[in-house]
């Protein structure tokens, strides 16, 4: 796995963010804080390139999330000193699948879930005069552990080039909350949730093949098994990391 400055990192991303809302001729991001190490990395590496009064945060649980994913969403908060709101995402999702899709599985739910909180992340966007601030890191980016339109849309991706395993070093490195640093990473779509266990294995084992994988090393000195589960994340999300094709533009999966 490679090893990276912190600090310079995070100078880095802090400017980069602070430049690009500059070029853009907004005057705020605006992201959704869901309790979890990635979006209170990104605010906090906002927070550190234009300061707390320039990102707004929004709070949006649904009646099924952990009630410590709220409460930690706050902690954060009130931890970079930013304002939140919160939006109850409950009603929209119920409205469409209690009258439509009753029998809907977990899956689409999630989907369905993370689709309407960007909605709403957008509509804000324009009310604040804002531009959309995404959470997603590399680890998730290459295994499409993301959803389609959903919580891949945003405006800009300051952690899309960090590994799990860096954005955790780089969030001890600011300082943030423990409780978020060390909790079992899950997106909160459904009860025990839990990203590592849908994945099959680890976020460090994860993390040293995809950086092999990048970088066509060898891999005969891994777990073979797991090896064959991360290049089966890789190929079947494919699809998600093209723009929609066009017949004169095909998508190369």
């Amino acid at each position: 796995m490679r090893k990276i400055d912190i600090a310079t990192e995070i100078d880095k991303i802090s400017a980069f963010l602070r430049d690009y809302l500059q070029a853009s001729g907004l005057g705020k991001y605006i992201i959704g804080i869901s309790g979890g190490i990635d979006s209170a990395l990104s605010a906090a590496l906002a927070v550190q390139g234009l300061g707390p009064e320039n990102v707004c945060a929004v709070l949006m649980p649904y009646k099924g999330s952990h009630p410590d994913s709220t409460a930690d969403a706050i902690l954060l908060c009130a931890h970079l000193n930013i304002h939140y709101e919160t939006v109850d995402i409950s009603p929209l999702v119920d409205a469409y699948f209690d009258r439509y899709e009753p029998k809907a599985d977990n899956l689409r739910r999630g989907n369905m879930m993370a689709r309407l909180r960007m909605c709403v992340l957008y509509d804000l966007s324009a009310k604040y005069h804002a531009l959309v601030l995404g959470t997603s890191n590399q680890s998730e980016l290459m295994t499409g552990y993301f959803t389609q339109y959903g919580d891949s849309a945003a405006a800009i991706e300051p952690l899309g080039q960090l590994y799990k395993s860096e954005v955790k070093a780089m969030a001890k490195s600011l300082g943030l909350p423990a409780k978020i640093i060390d909790k079992t990473p899950t997106a909160d779509l459904w009860p025990n949730q839990s990203d590592e266990a849908e994945m099959g294995l680890s976020y460090a084992e994860l993390d040293e093949i995809l950086w092999a994988i990048r970088n066509k090393a060898e891999l005969g000195s891994f777990d073979q098994s797991q090896v064959q589960i991360v290049n089966r994340l890789i190929a079947r999300s494919a699809f998600k990391r093209c723009p929609a094709p066009m017949p004169e533009a095909p998508c190369s999966l």
